[in-house]
């Protein structure tokens, strides 16, 4: 049974969460403040988090930012916030989706499913047949989900991996800023380019020498990422 973690202060939407979930064989703890989450979140260890950020203790992005030091469950933020500023600092905090309130159950269980299949999903299912990937700067084991940079271990949200799969087990083409929004985050994304570039200068950050002079996560202006191993 898959366990959900929904971090929300309003007992409405929590009750109406729980028994949507519920219904549907879910495994729901509710947090109603950021430290009771962190607690629940270390305790449980949920296979994924709903998370509000207007909660009454922190914002939810530092409950994001300090979940993600430890847990690469996915993070789906529920969110009053609509200004696409919000939708970044979320998603560039750790987060993996983003849904605006007020929001249709049927989206938010699909976006929901979506994303426990990217966490489950057997990463050698599209890797050709290639395990690790090494480059004179990081090492990605696709099979363990473990990149690393020399000796040190760096840690990557399920999107992040995601992403990152798609490109490198295609070194050298081009993958289309569509493909990688349709397979990465599904069709309702069609348009958010600005999740891609999110994400590309996150995993730039973590794995590359030079963030701002890419040598392997390279941009085709106006077309989309390859991967140049």
């Amino acid at each position: 049974m898959i366990r959900v973690l929904v971090v929300e202060d309003d007992p409405q939407l929590v009750r109406a969460l729980k028994i949507n979930l519920q219904a549907r064989r879910y495994e729901v703890q509710a947090a109603g403040t950021g430290a009771d989450a962190l607690r629940l979140a270390a305790a449980r260890r949920p296979d994924v988090i709903l998370l509000d950020l207007g909660l009454p203790d922190m914002d939810g992005a530092e409950v994001i930012r300090n979940l993600r030091g430890w847990s690469r469950a996915p993070i789906l933020v529920l969110s009053a916030r609509q200004t696409s500023e919000e939708k970044v600092r979320a998603l560039d905090a750790g987060a993996d989706d983003y849904v605006t309130k007020p929001f249709s159950m049927d989206e938010l269980l699909a976006r929901l499913r979506a994303a426990t299949r990217r966490q489950k999903a057997p990463a050698a299912s599209r890797t050709n047949e290639v395990s690790v990937v090494t480059t004179d700067e990081f090492s990605i084991d696709l099979v363990a989900k473990r990149a690393r940079r020399g000796e040190r271990t760096v840690r990557l949200t399920p999107t992040e991996w995601h992403l990152l799969e798609i490109l490198i087990t295609h070194p050298g083409q081009l993958i289309t800023q569509s493909q990688l929004l349709l397979e990465v985050w599904g069709p309702t994304y069609g348009e958010n380019t600005n999740y891609l570039r999110v994400y590309m200068a996150q995993l730039r950050r973590k794995l590359e020498a030079d963030p701002s002079h890419p040598r392997y996560l390279i941009t085709e202006p106006g077309m989309g990422y390859r991967f140049e191993p």
